[in-house]
């Protein structure tokens, strides 16, 4: 009887793993027919007259950074952006939503809580750091990260300024804002403030790298919470990109030197002619002796973010006698498509196990 209880509480959590990447390929391939439709100047990116007719009216929805085009980018966002209001939410957690964790004037930046069902002494916090090219995406379902709540983790779902709204470093400031949040709400939510970690997808692992790479440095800070660290203890780099200038090495289907690529957007310049804002922007920039552990974890065959990008912060992390692991996804696109050797249950597993290990202490990981 053990081992079928075993094996159903299994399938009842790898499940919605696999419904939920089966779901966010099937939006991938929709966007990119949707784009090969009617993309009529191929300059990858759809304008409002290219726009269906019928479906003009969604066409401010869609361009979340205002700039009058619609990316693919953007379009993947909001399809998988519809699904928040059916997530399923783990049984017994907790949420919290829009609270507010800084103010920039009048911008209030919000995040979401997931807690999990025992909260009878501190839990460790995973901060979820979405992607979307630093000019798309949303907080609001928890990302990959919403099921560490079924391992005793606090989830922090945070929403950061894109580059529409404002330029790097503004991203960056808000990340390690929610962080000094969290400490600065620790005894509320009963939070453990020494067990943190950060985990995010391409532009969100980018900043989750950031995140943990400049805590030795006295940058990117803000006066929201300023009594508080902003450090880190663990890192789950998901495909992030890391020097920037060394993007378009590899063939792929973004020109990242072009004026409108994403990183160009992000510094407010083209990427070669602004070195200065690239580096400050390029993690590998701040890694030191004291940086905590990072697992990287990239597609072979990622045509948005090289895989090469994982493969010099890893050098330069290795270099500095640090403790990191890259994990190469065997066949795998951006966003893990196209994976022949792993699922989304096993790479979700492999991340879990890296959080447990650095946030959770040995009574913590013995516990059933």
């Amino acid at each position: 009887m053990t081992c079928w209880k075993i094996l159903a509480v299994t399938l009842l959590f790898i499940s919605p793993l696999f419904a939920q990447e089966q779901a966010e390929n099937r939006f991938q391939s929709a966007a990119e027919r949707f784009f090969a439709r009617n993309d009529k100047n191929k300059d990858g990116k759809l304008s409002r007259e290219e726009f269906p007719e019928r479906q003009r009216r969604l066409f401010e929805r869609i361009d979340t950074d205002k700039d009058g085009f619609v990316t693919l980018e953007e379009d993947i966002f909001y399809r998988n952006n519809r699904r928040r209001n059916t997530v399923n939410i783990p049984e017994g957690v907790t949420v919290h939503r829009d609270l507010i964790y800084g103010r920039v004037g009048e911008r209030e930046l919000p995040l979401d809580l997931y807690l999990p069902l025992d909260t009878s002494s501190p839990v460790p916090v995973v901060i979820w750091v979405h992607g979307g090219g630093w000019r798309g995406g949303a907080k609001g379902n928890g990302g990959r990260a919403l099921n560490m709540t079924t391992r005793g983790f606090a989830v922090v779902d945070v929403e950061y300024r894109l580059s529409g709204e404002a330029l790097f470093p503004a991203q960056i400031e808000d990340c390690k804002t929610a962080v000094r949040w969290v400490r600065a709400n620790a005894k509320k939510y009963n939070l453990d403030s020494d067990r943190i970690g950060a985990w995010g997808s391409s532009a969100g692992g980018h900043l989750v790298a950031m995140m943990g790479l400049t805590h030795n440095e006295n940058v990117f800070e803000t006066d929201d919470h300023s009594q508080y660290s902003s450090q880190v203890q663990a890192i789950c780099n998901w495909f992030g990109p890391t020097d920037f200038l060394r993007m378009n090495d590899f063939e792929g289907r973004i020109d990242h030197d072009a004026a409108d690529s994403p990183e160009s957007r992000l510094i407010g310049g083209p990427i070669q002619e602004n070195k200065e804002k690239v580096a400050a922007a390029n993690p590998i920039t701040y890694v030191s002796k004291n940086d905590p552990p990072m697992l990287i974890m990239h597609g072979e065959k990622d045509r948005a973010v090289p895989y090469n990008q994982s493969e010099l912060l890893y050098a330069a992390m290795k270099k500095a006698g640090l403790d990191v692991t890259l994990y190469k996804v065997v066949n795998a696109d951006h966003g893990f498509r196209n994976a022949t050797q792993d699922s989304a249950a096993s790479l979700f597993e492999m991340s879990a196990q890296f959080l447990e290990k650095h946030l959770k202490s040995q009574t913590d990981a013995a516990s059933p």
